[in-house]
């Protein structure tokens, strides 16, 4: 048998918090849809390394209080919630001036499964409560 979905989400988030984008990026399909907030969709490997880049350029970050949630009767879809407990060390285009703020934020995914592999990432958070941390 292979690896449950519970297991996948796990070591994503295990991967995430580590800073280990190379293992995020073998978790993912050749064609992976990623969504986040208000931004635009992002499909395939090359755009999901470019986004996680970015962020690591502008953004340090570590996830707590994670809850991950399956669907038992498709489990090939997936949840979970968190709170982000981050830093804000490079600026970020249209957005405030980074000054290392930092910021606690909740925040929550939905995760699509396939073969394996998580096929679409959505993440959800507040940007107005983000801005008004780190604009402070």
């Amino acid at each position: 048998m292979g690896i449950t979905t519970r297991d996948l989400i796990a070591d994503y988030y295990t991967a995430f918090n580590a800073g280990d984008t190379e293992d995020m990026i073998a978790m993912v399909s050749d064609d992976i849809r990623h969504d986040v907030n208000q931004g635009e969709r992002r499909v395939g490997k090359a755009a999901f390394i470019e986004f996680n880049a970015h962020m690591t350029r502008c953004y340090k970050e570590q996830l707590t209080d994670i809850v991950i949630m399956i669907d038992e009767e498709e489990p090939s879809r997936a949840s979970a919630e968190f709170i982000v407990n981050g830093q804000y060390i490079a600026t970020d285009d249209g957005l405030p001036e980074a000054k290392g703020q930092t910021y606690r934020l909740p925040a929550g995914t939905f995760f699509e499964l396939d073969k394996g592999k998580i096929t679409r990432i959505t993440t959800y958070y507040n940007l107005q409560d983000w801005i008004a941390q780190v604009a402070g």
